[in-house]
């Protein structure tokens, strides 16, 4: 084949094939290229200064995407410029975005791949390391980061995420609006949100939060009100439900105990139908709920003020939702349930980031969509030591809706 096939085949500009190597056995392709004799355009890689003349040749061999059948390798010549603000350094060029032996669109195709699939079965595709293929796949979303446009933070979410007994509890901050994540910080104390708003939001960005969608975890609370005074705090309906279902939990507990041992096969093994929401039960299930209710009222009417709380959020008007809270809480007064008259104080005392839902509406299923994400991600990867690397890894999720190939062994 001609060379100026090859430097067609191959589609790097300014650039052209002057040798070329096959090894057929080895199923090897190498290439050998230089710039062009029109193409004098340097560029310093550490300031991005333009250099007319080069300081002396060097020679780089990286790898690129196969030609078919062969593996390709190409050995580009290098220019050397000296710098006045730099020094003696490489010439930029687009096709080697780093100074790891690989092309950038072999970077690219690597990334890519890692979207769908682990990194121990890409690496397994491409013939390389592990973390080979996880240094790669950061350095292509560190691009992809830098070069895309980032929306303006009007509502944002902040939750917690349990990674394991070392790194332990980590504080995630999500646009709302987007349902991508912003920021991932350690632990969950009020320092780890300050740290958030004093390194990554400027003092107007700040302002112009309007509403945070939080659990009732006070830290989160405290450090929303001094960093972001005009930022209305709307309590996450799913943390306030997940309140109420450790009520209707303790209210089964309780009457496991207080019945005699005849009657606690009834309640015995019910932990998860009591905590399914009603709607979600098919026939069957239904039908053993009622025939435990009808052994049990107290469980039924656990069962019926967990299940009644849910309608709280589909009021649009504040005093509406105010007199559906009290005429809520005024059911208990002669249940006989400690568990839902402590949640009813606990919603008493923060009532007003219940009734902000009115003022300011958010999406409340984004921050547990994104943990969502996040856990699948640590499920494929098999835990992230690098936090930066998770984080870009659940943005590009989000940005690109992209799905996990799933993998399954032969029955």
């Amino acid at each position: 084949m001609r060379r100026d096939d090859w430097s067609k085949i191959l589609g790097w500009p300014g650039y052209q094939v002057y040798r070329d190597e096959i090894d057929q056995k080895a199923k090897t392709l190498k290439l050998w290229v230089r710039r062009k004799r029109g193409n004098r355009r340097l560029i310093c890689s550490g300031c991005g200064r333009r250099i007319t003349d080069p300081a002396d040749i060097t020679e780089r061999e990286v790898r690129d995407l196969p030609c078919f059948q062969y593996r390709t390798t190409v050995v580009i010549e290098l220019y050397r410029v000296r710098c006045p603000d730099c020094g003696l350094k490489i010439e930029k060029v687009d096709q080697l975005p780093s100074k790891a032996p690989f092309s950038k669109r072999f970077e690219e195709a690597v990334g890519e791949a890692c979207e769908s699939a682990s990194a121990r079965r890409v690496a397994k595709q491409f013939g390389l390391a592990e973390s080979t293929v996880r240094a790669i796949d950061l350095r292509y979303l560190e691009r992809w980061n830098a070069q895309r446009a980032k929306p303006a933070l009007q509502q944002m979410g902040v939750d917690e995420i349990y990674l394991g007994k070392t790194t332990k509890f980590v504080t995630v901050v999500s646009n709302l609006e987007t349902g991508e994540p912003l920021w991932f910080g350690r632990e969950r104390k009020k320092e780890t949100l300050d740290e958030f708003f004093r390194t990554q939001l400027s003092r107007r960005q700040r302002q112009r939060i309007e509403a945070a969608c939080v659990d009732m975890w006070e830290p989160y609370k405290a450090s929303i009100q001094e960093w972001s005074p005009n930022c209305a705090i709307v309590y996450d309906k799913f943390h306030i439900m997940q309140h109420a279902n450790q009520a209707v939990d303790e209210v089964r507990r309780a009457e496991f105990f207080r019945k005699g041992a005849r009657m606690r096969g009834v309640v015995k093994g019910k932990r998860w139908l009591l905590l399914t929401r009603w709607v979600h039960l098919t026939a069957d299930k239904r039908q053993q709920l009622n025939h435990l209710f009808a052994l049990n009222r107290r469980l039924m009417k656990a069962y019926l003020l967990k299940e009644s709380l849910e309608r709280l959020w589909t009021y649009t008007y504040e005093g509406a939702m105010r007199r559906y809270l009290k005429s809520w809480t005024l059911q208990l007064r002669w249940q006989r349930l400690p568990a839902f008259e402590k949640l009813a104080h606990l919603l008493i005392d923060h009532l007003d980031g219940i009734l902000n839902y009115c003022r300011v509406k958010v999406r409340f299923g984004v921050v547990e969509a994104i943990n969502g994400n996040i856990k699948t991600l640590l499920r494929r990867g098999r835990g992230y030591k690098n936090l930066r690397y998770l984080l870009l890894k659940a943005q590009r999720m989000a940005v690109t809706k992209t799905e996990f190939v799933l993998f399954r062994k032969a029955a």
